[in-house]
C-alpha cells in the first residue's frame, strides 16, 4: 500500500499525545476519587467496576482518528477489479508473410479462427472494431456490437505486401476518437523521414495540442494488435504507440510466429520473415499494456483467453481512500454506541 499524500501522514504523530493526554485525564480522576473518605463504602455499595471495559470505547474512537489520518492521506493498493472495456479494436497482420503455413493451415486462418473465437466470447453489450494492415491500413469493420458483421469481417481477410504496424495503430486510434486527425500518409520509419511531416497533426505548432493524459488511464476502449513480422513500411509504430499512450489507450500486442523467423516462398519468390519482439513489447510498454508471444495456433488461442480475462478482471493501482474513510466511521460509530449502551454518555 501506498499514499498520494504521504505528507500528511505527520498528523500520526497527534496520536501519543492523545494517549498521553486520556493517560493523564485517568490520573486526574483517580486523585480526585481518593477525597472521599467515604470511597471504600461506595466501592462496596456499587460492587465490581467496569474494569478494562472502561477502556474499549475510547481505544476505538482513538483507532478510528488513526484510520481517518491514513484516509486523509490517500491511500492506494493494487487490486484485481471489474474492468469492462465498452470498445476493442482488433488490429490485424494481413501481410504477405501471414500465407505462411508452418502453423496449419495457415498463420492468417489460424489467426481468423481465434479471433473469431475471441469475438464470440466477449460480453453483447461490447463494441468490436476490426482494423486490417499490410503496406497500409484500414479500418474493415467500424465498431458494432453485431456480431455476425465482426465475424464477416474477419473473413474477409486479402492478404497484401509489406507490413505498416504504425498505420494499424493509428487508424485504431481514428476508430476510437473519430473527431480526431491523424497524419495516416506512408512514410518510411526512419529518423530523417520522421522529421519531414508530423505523424499526429497535434504535434504541429499551427495547431493547438493535445492534452496528454495518464499512460492506460482511457478504460473505454482498448486496442489488441496482432501481427507475424517487423514493421517496413508506414509511421513509425513507436511514435504510434506514443500517440495512444498520450490519449491514455492501451494497445495490447500479439506476437505472432517466432523471434527466428523462417524463409517464405512464394510465386518464385522468398523472403525471411521475423518477428520483431522489441517493437511490440515496448509498443505494450509504452501503452501499460502486455506483450504476448504464440508461436502456434493452440498458444494463439491461449493468448485471446488470457486477453478475454484481461479484459473483464485488471489488476491495477486503485486508491481506497472510501474504504478507509467507511472503517473509520463504523469505528468512531462503535465506540460512541457501547458507551451510551454501557454509561448513558459518549465516552
Amino acid at each position: 500500500m501506498s499514499f498520494m499524500w504521504p505528507e500528511m501522514l505527520w498528523l500520526l504523530t497527534l496520536v501519543p499525545v492523545l494517549v498521553a493526554a486520556y493517560l493523564l485525564l485517568l490520573r486526574r480522576r483517580k486523585r480526585a476519587a481518593l477525597r472521599y473518605a467515604s470511597l471504600s463504602l461506595v466501592k462496596e455499595a456499587m460492587g465490581k467496576g467496569p474494569g478494562v471495559r472502561r477502556h474499549i470505547p475510547p481505544a476505538l474512537f482513538l483507532l478510528a482518528i488513526i484510520v481517518l489520518i491514513l484516509a486523509v492521506s490517500r491511500p492506494t493498493a493494487v487490486l484485481t477489479l471489474p474492468n469492462r472495456y465498452q470498445t476493442i479494436l482488433l488490429a490485424m497482420d494481413i501481410s504477405g508473410s501471414m500465407r505462411a503455413t508452418d502453423i496449419q493451415p495457415s498463420r492468417i486462418e489460424a489467426a481468423q479462427a481465434a479471433a473469431k473465437k475471441f469475438v464470440s466470447d466477449q460480453p453483447r453489450g461490447t463494441r468490436i472494431g476490426v482494423v486490417t494492415f499490410a503496406g497500409s491500413a484500414a479500418l474493415a469493420q467500424a465498431p458494432t456490437e453485431n456480431r455476425e458483421e465482426i465475424l464477416a469481417a474477419i473473413d474477409r481477410f486479402q492478404l497484401q505486401r509489406a507490413t505498416a504496424i504504425g498505420s494499424g495503430i493509428l487508424v485504431s486510434l481514428k476508430a476510437i476518437f473519430p473527431d480526431a486527425e491523424f497524419d495516416l500518409r506512408t512514410l518510411n520509419p526512419r529518423p530523417d523521414s520522421l522529421r519531414s511531416a508530423p505523424l499526429d497533426p497535434a504535434r504541429d505548432p499551427a495547431k493547438a495540442p493535445v492534452t496528454p493524459v495518464d499512460p492506460g488511464s482511457f478504460r473505454s476502449a482498448a486496442i489488441i494488435l496482432l501481427t507475424d513480422g517487423q514493421s517496413n513500411v508506414g509511421p513509425d509504430p513507436i511514435e504510434s504507440a506514443r500517440m495512444a499512450a498520450e490519449r491514455g489507450v492501451r494497445v495490447y500486442t500479439v506476437g505472432f510466429g517466432t523471434a527466428e523467423g523462417e524463409i517464405l516462398r512464394f510465386e518464385g519468390w522468398s523472403m525471411r520473415v521475423r518477428l520483431d519482439e522489441e517493437t511490440l513489447k515496448k509498443i505494450a510498454e509504452l501503452t501499460h499494456g502486455e506483450y504476448y508471444l504464440a508461436g502456434s495456433a493452440a498458444e494463439l488461442e491461449k493468448v485471446y483467453a488470457t486477453l478475454n480475462a484481461r479484459m473483464v478482471l485488471e489488476t491495477r493501482e486503485s486508491e481506497i481512500t472510501a474504504l478507509f474513510s467507511a472503517a473509520a466511521a463504523v469505528l468512531a460509530l462503535a465506540a460512541g454506541m457501547l458507551s451510551v449502551w454501557w454509561y448513558n454518555r459518549i465516552i
